[in-house]
């Protein structure tokens, strides 16, 4: 087992107990590491945004600092409680792929950290972040093709994330 691992196992052992289950259930996430993308300011997932309500609301609702939950070693903020408690319950089913990176640079092997958090698309259940609207429509238009990709290179990127080989 690589040191990467064993490191984010040791640092997140809840979470790394859901991702066991979920790789064991065959669920396909992309949550492979800990890798959780905060921007490059704020140091809070989706830069803030409530990651339930692209699934609840579909749409791009702000959460509260005084509604969230720390998750992968990372605040994450909800809009409402009750949002709060569905991602508590199951936080891999809610959390954007790829740790929130975009994922259409993912799908070439690279990383950008500023998305959209109005720029996603709910695709077979799971949640992606782009970089800008009219991209998150390409992604979708090709997600047959894309997702594939995107999903063989994600643990290569989350290696070079978690050794800072991106800038």
């Amino acid at each position: 087992m690589s040191t990467i691992i064993k490191s984010w196992l040791v640092r997140n052992l809840g979470a790394a107990a859901l991702v066991a289950a979920a790789a064991v259930a065959g669920t396909g996430s992309a949550w492979a590491d800990g890798s959780v993308n905060t921007g490059y300011f704020g140091g809070v997932a989706i830069m803030g945004y409530d990651t339930v309500a692209y699934f609840t609301d579909g749409k791009a609702v702000k959460g509260s600092e005084n509604i969230s939950y720390n998750w992968l070693g990372t605040p994450w903020h909800f809009a409402s409680k009750k949002h709060q408690e569905m991602f508590m319950s199951d936080p891999v089913k809610y959390a954007p792929q790829y740790g929130g990176y975009c994922a259409g640079e993912v799908v070439g092997g690279g990383v950008t950290v500023n998305v959209d958090p109005e720029a996603f698309k709910i695709i077979d259940g799971k949640l992606y972040l782009i970089y800008d609207v009219g991209n998150a429509d390409d992604f979708a238009a090709h997600a047959a093709e894309y997702i594939p990709k995107a999903d063989a290179n994600w643990p290569k990127v989350a290696a070079n994330l978690e050794l800072d080989h991106y800038p």
